[in-house]
């Protein structure tokens, strides 16, 4: 059936207000277990174990009977909803800087002349040995001056990400605030849409109804009558355990079942029925701040096959009109509910539900006007423009469908989750948090890493990142060995509609503006990474790339260096760096060639600048991975040289199956320049 409108956003706003309660994930009852032979003792202790097992079977099925019969009960000691409830505080999180934020320690004069204070020296020994001392020292304070000024470069960097985030995430927040302005308006002129969005939410965010439950909607309101006309999903007969209790026999070594007598079940399926339209009444009148409701009417359907033509169709099993007056006079904790919707209420309820024998419906929400309903065949959601809790309830569906147990965290003090889950699969199953970032640039690696941190932090088994933009190298090779998973946004798009839900990306992510004059050749593509390049020590060299499929590359021209600055489709150049990198290419990894599965980064000492070098220099090397506005991403660490080499495999991104790319670091020196190794890549040098 239908709910609520899918354009609806505050539908979406109220679900973050319930699906709080704790997940419990509970195995399914052992197999049958044969008797065990054995010498009295053993059995005994087996016997007492399979009983227990029994008891254990059997309370769990009274727990969910008492649960669906103290229904009602439960659902009016919860709160009623209020607007105010849906408001969100303009307090995103935190700048946290993590480990930048502690400034790198500066060594002391000190520390380096205490060294040589307990020697007995000669004056002249002992000159030398300051001398070595002010040396170690002046070494020393250059490379923590240097770590140092690194250090505040990314925090300055990481706090401008953070500032342009924080910035949206307010924006968004006012909007959010906005909107529930607007809605309070519209409800107080008795807007028929505006009224029909306020309880549909309210019903759909209730507390009140287990989670087992359906909750959907769909809903009209007649204006002149002061009337909501609801159709309102039932549960379904198999509700109602079908199992009374669980015995063993130790005889046979087996488990038995007794069944609930037909008519204990048909009876307790019809009282739920009952408690069902009662609570939503309830959730209506309790919700109405505005005053805009006198009397509600509630029709009670369930989805099934109509046994009679095989096709899916809605059966009617309940329907009631309560004005009021007429209700606020029940004492509902107190009432029989068959007895309160049938006598009570003049409702109707069906006298053979498990048979879906339907009732005569009262009044339908489409005889009133236009029907406001979720999963209807409104235009796809555009996910970028979403409200981020919509967002973040659409992904909790998501993994619904797909199988598992799924809920939206509260807003305040969720540690960094944003939907907790549970898969029941055995082995590779088990609890899962999920963080949700609905961007649209590339998400920085920090985010991963952060998400992996919560993994260990929570002691889950596993930790999903979930997206509207995308993922660059450096995320995907931290991922490499942990339990993390991170989905792009065109895999999401892709899990929603395998799995009957709607979603789509706009019109693609939005580039950002790309600085003016940043090389020559022709214009830069939309989205890019620039690979800067650093490392220690005085050796001038070469960086150089080579885009490959398999070990071999694709063309002499596929080679970019110094005399080929471009690859022949445009995707690897040659590009200017800027402090601290030494060296610097540009790739746009979404326009290397198809067939390309890998893209080979080297070294090579420059035998122009350094004749004579060798690769003995080159320590504490590392890529920097820039977005396309110098943001840094990441950093990429790679082998440091050996003395007698002057040409390095630095590392390669390979393409997985997913079109994404991961870093590998490479390691292999060759002592005789670019020759031999571009040889081993298939290409001639003369």
């Amino acid at each position: 059936m239908t709910g609520l409108r899918a354009g609806g956003s505050i539908r979406d706003w109220a679900e973050a207000q319930r699906r709080t309660q704790q997940m419990q994930y509970e195995p399914e009852p052992p197999a049958p277990v044969p008797a065990v032979l054995g010498d009295r003792r053993e059995q005994a202790t087996e016997r007492q174990h399979h009983e227990g097992e029994a008891r254990r079977r059997s309370a769990r099925l009274d727990a969910e009977v008492d649960a669906l019969q103290g229904l009602l009960v439960a659902g009016c000691r919860t709160p009623a909803f209020r607007m105010s409830t849906l408001i969100r505080p303009e307090r995103p999180e935190p700048f946290d800087p993590g480990h930048l934020a502690h400034p790198v320690p500066m060594p002391r004069i000190e520390q380096f002349e205490q060294q040589s204070a307990g020697w007995t020296l000669g004056s002249g020994q002992r000159a030398q040995a300051e001398r070595d001392a002010h040396a170690r020292y002046t070494r020393a304070w250059q490379a923590a001056h240097s770590a140092e000024a690194q250090r505040q470069q990314q925090l300055a960097s990481y706090r401008q990400q953070y500032d342009v985030w924080a910035a949206d995430q307010i924006a968004g927040i006012r909007a959010h605030n906005g909107g529930l302005d607007e809605l309070g308006r519209q409800l107080r002129a008795g807007d028929p849409e505006a009224v029909v969005e306020y309880f549909s939410a309210a019903l759909f965010a209730s507390t009140a109804w287990p989670e087992a439950l359906p909750r959907q909607v769909a809903a009209a309101y007649d204006g002149a009558a002061r009337q909501l006309v609801l159709d309102w999903e039932l549960p379904g007969y198999a509700v109602v355990p079908e199992a009374r209790s669980v015995q063993y026999l130790p005889s046979t070594g087996q488990y038995r079942v007794k069944p609930r007598p037909a008519t204990e079940r048909r009876g307790l399926y019809r009282d739920v029925l009952a408690q069902c339209l009662l609570l939503v009444v309830r959730e209506v009148y309790a919700a109405d701040e505005f005053s805009v409701v006198d009397s509600v009417v509630v029709n009670g359907l369930v989805e099934s096959h109509d046994p009679v033509t095989g096709q899916d169709a809605q059966f009617v099993l309940a329907t009631v009109q309560a004005g009021r007056s007429a209700f606020s006079g029940l004492r509902l904790e107190q009432v029989s509910a068959v007895d309160c919707l049938v006598e009570g209420l003049r409702g109707q309820l069906s006298a053979r539900p498990d048979q879906l024998t339907a009732v005569r419906p009262g009044r339908r929400p489409e005889e009133v006007g236009t029907v406001v309903g979720h999963g209807g065949h409104a235009e796809e959601p555009d996910l970028f423009s979403m409200d981020p809790i919509a967002f973040e309830n659409l992904v909790a569906e998501l993994f619904r469908a797909m199988g598992m147990e799924a809920v939206t965290t509260q807003r305040s003090g969720d540690g960094g989750v944003d939907v907790e889950a549970l898969d029941p699969t055995p082995i590779r199953g088990g609890r899962i948090v999920v963080q949700v970032k609905r961007y649209r640039n590339t998400v920085p690696p920090t985010a991963v890493r952060d998400l992996y941190g919560t993994v260990q932090d929570r002691g889950a088994n596993k930790g999903v990142l979930v997206t509207t933009a995308g993922f660059g190298p450096t995320s995907y090779a931290f991922i490499e060995d942990k339990p993390l998973e991170l989905v792009d946004g065109a895999v999401l798009v892709d899990l929603l509609h395998q799995h009957g839900l709607r979603g789509r990306l706009g019109g693609g992510p939005t580039a950002a503006p790309v600085p003016a004059q940043r090389t020559a050749g022709p214009p830069l593509p939309a989205e890019y990474n620039v690979l800067g390049m650093s490392w220690a020590g005085p050796v001038a060299l070469d960086v150089c790339a080579l885009v490959c499929e398999g070990g071999r590359v694709l063309s002499e021209d596929h080679f970019v260096f110094f005399n080929n600055p471009g690859s022949p489709e445009g995707s690897v150049r040659t590009h200017p760096h800027s402090a601290p990198d030494k060296a610097a290419l540009l790739v746009a990894f979404e326009e290397l060639p198809q067939q390309a599965d890998r893209l080979v980064i080297v070294a090579a000492v420059d035998p122009e600048a350094n004749p004579d070098a060798d690769l003995a220099g080159f320590t504490d090397a590392r890529i920097r991975l820039l977005d396309t506005r110098d943001g840094e991403l990441g950093q990429l660490e790679v082998s440091d040289g050996r003395a007698g080499e002057t040409a390095l495999v630095l590392g390669s991104f390979r393409r997985r199956p997913g079109g994404d790319w991961d870093f590998v670091v490479g390691g292999k020196g060759y002592p005789g320049g670019l020759a031999p190794l571009l040889g081993d890549f298939g290409v001639e040098v003369s």
